[in-house]
């Protein structure tokens, strides 16, 4: 494991495909397969605000980046659908040195945040008026100004993936502690201007 990738995340470098999961859609599926893995394109469909068609279209378009496949049905499961699996359980990309990459990764990064804004309002609204006090509790939100140089800004970065990185691979079952629950990590940091 890549210590600049300590959570087995796909790597994306092509500004095509940043721009390709730039869509909504297409990153709302890839997002919901992340989460709760193979699905098809008919069950997508409810959670992407697309139809199935649509959705399935979307679905290969990501595939022909390789950030998803199609495979087996998981067992159980009618073997007459196609089902939709990531590749990985995450994604991350660095933002590209050509004016084709930076503004393929700006669009990319852009509905990252709108939907991981769009993550929040919803846990304010839908879950967290009926968590139980201990696990409210433990919601965090802090606005923290840091001063540090780019460097630091790598090192801090990848300490905080260290510090992950084991709770987020993929366990077992038998290996989840029984009170153990998903938690998402939402992170932004937001270098500001300098000057007047």
């Amino acid at each position: 494991m890549s210590l600049r990738n300590p959570y087995g995340d796909f790597e994306i470098t092509d500004p095509q495909a940043m721009r390709a999961l730039a869509h909504p859609v297409r990153l709302a599926a890839l997002s919901y397969l992340q989460r709760h893995g193979p699905a098809t394109a008919t069950q997508l469909s409810e959670h992407v605000g697309a139809s199935p068609s649509v959705t399935s279209w979307h679905l290969r378009h990501l595939a022909g980046f390789g950030l998803v496949n199609d495979g087996p049905p998981p067992s159980g499961s009618d073997k007459r659908q196609r089902w939709w699996y990531a590749v990985a359980g995450g994604f991350r990309y660095e933002m590209p040195d050509t004016p084709e990459g930076v503004e393929a990764g700006r669009l990319l990064r852009t509905e990252i945040m709108n939907q991981a804004l769009e993550a929040a309002q919803t846990w304010l609204s839908d879950t967290e008026p009926n968590l139980d006090p201990e696990w409210s509790r433990r919601a965090g939100s802090a606005n923290t100004l840091l001063v540090i140089t780019p460097d630091e800004a790598d090192a801090i970065e990848s300490a905080i993936e260290q510090l992950l990185a084991p709770y987020v691979q993929r366990r077992d079952a038998g290996d989840v502690p029984q009170d153990a629950r998903p938690v998402r990590h939402l992170r932004i940091s937001l270098p500001e201007a300098t000057g007047s």
